[in-house]
């Protein structure tokens, strides 16, 4: 049985200003540091450079996988989903930043701007998926769950 995926985003850290400041630190660590300053700078940047978010919604769940951090898809199965929301948040204000970010009954997983879609789990634990297509993010959640689930 094939897996349809009527929803895939794959976002990635392209900030200008993120890289503005990575050339700044590269250049710091270049003339302060020598080899050793270019190795650490160069191994930041290429990290940062292939750090993605890929976000599925599935048959039977939302798939998420911050890559290379993530061996494998995160499922959360539409049974564990109480309410879907598409939301505008405060990155820095409400998650301390970008990333994989962790707050009091919540986790994010965000990469760029400050649009997503907040889960309320049945365990009463919040998920934050950032997206650059929130609503249709959160219209295909609610129209792949319906579809599913009795």
């Amino acid at each position: 049985m094939s897996q349809t995926i009527p929803f895939r985003e794959v976002q990635r850290f392209r900030q200008w200003w993120l890289w503005l400041l990575l050339g700044i630190v590269s250049l710091v660590s270049f003339v302060s540091g020598g080899p050793v300053g270019i190795v650490i700078a160069g191994s930041i940047v290429v990290f940062l450079w292939s750090l993605r978010l890929i976000t599925e919604v599935r048959d039977d769940g939302l798939y998420i996988r911050f890559v290379p951090i993530h061996r494998s898809f995160r499922r959360v199965p539409w049974t564990d989903i109480e309410s879907v929301e598409s939301v505008s948040y405060r990155p820095l204000r409400e998650y301390g930043g970008w990333g994989i970010r962790w707050r009091s009954g919540a986790i994010a997983y965000n990469v760029s701007g400050s649009n997503g879609v907040f889960l309320t789990k049945r365990d009463d634990r919040g998920l934050l998926i950032g997206s650059q297509r929130a609503d249709e993010l959160a219209a295909a959640i609610q129209r792949t769950r319906n579809k599913t689930t009795p």
